[in-house]
């Protein structure tokens, strides 16, 4: 489902060159829920950039499916985001004024799908993540774990092949913050989509099929977690020489 090989991200600074992700090659497939961990500074959040078409890289390359996004142009690569990508963010991302409802409607509107199909896809992710009751609560009458499953159904309502998720528990407390990723995990492996999660939290990668650790943007270490229990592919985030 998806394929970065070689990844390498360089930014130029008046301090100099930061080189943010250095030589990363990852595989992901449908229903496989991959964390990536890592201090600040790791070169987490740039990694998912990357993945998701958001950032270009320096040199390598990512492949969606049958789409090499190097090869896309901005139109082209704005619609594969839209299409085939959902973003779950730390901080929610939530329109205030809107109600859950219409804040999981909104890429169903960019879609430009009809209004029976919005209406049910809604209804869907709600129900997916439990909110149904909640669909006309606006943001500020939910709590933070609850304004959190808003984020996922609406990730979730544009139907991706790829799921991104960029500490989605950071605001959470560690009791929700476990509710979230069990869902985040359940949801994956049901919908057979595709997914990336960072954390720094090492309490949460237990709900992963795998687990990838950067440091400096190099991949460090990669272990299937727990391989007694899982058989979801094989190991295929490779540390570069030297690490």
């Amino acid at each position: 489902m998806l394929r970065a090989e070689a990844l390498r991200r360089v930014y130029e600074t008046r301090g100099g060159t930061v080189v943010a992700v250095d030589d990363v090659s990852l595989e992901v497939g449908a229903g496989e829920l991959v964390v990536v961990t890592g201090r600040s500074g790791a070169g987490k959040t740039t990694l998912l950039n990357l993945l998701g078409g958001l950032d270009r890289p320096t040199s390598g390359r990512v492949v969606l499916g049958d789409d090499d996004l190097g090869l896309l142009g901005e139109d082209a690569l704005a619609a594969m985001r839209r299409d085939h990508v959902g973003y779950v963010f730390q901080s929610f991302g939530l329109i205030p004024v809107l109600s859950a409802a219409e804040n999981v409607e909104v890429p169903l509107r960019l879609q430009r799908l009809g209004a029976a199909e919005r209406e049910a896809r809604v209804a869907h992710a709600l129900e997916l993540v439990g909110l149904s009751a909640h669909a006309a609560q606006r943001p500020y009458e939910l709590s933070g774990g609850q304004q959190q499953r808003v984020g996922i159904a609406r990730a979730l309502a544009a139907r991706p092949s790829l799921l991104l998720a960029d500490e989605p528990t950071g605001q959470l407390d560690s009791g929700t913050a476990a509710t979230v990723m069990d869902l985040i995990s359940d949801l994956v492996h049901a919908e057979g989509v595709a997914a990336v999660v960072t954390t720094h939290d090492p309490a949460l990668v237990r709900r992963a099929d795998r687990v990838v650790e950067l440091h400096d943007g190099r991949v460090v270490t990669g272990a299937v977690v727990d391989p007694e229990q899982t058989v979801r592919g094989r190991l295929s985030a490779r540390a570069p020489r030297g690490t």
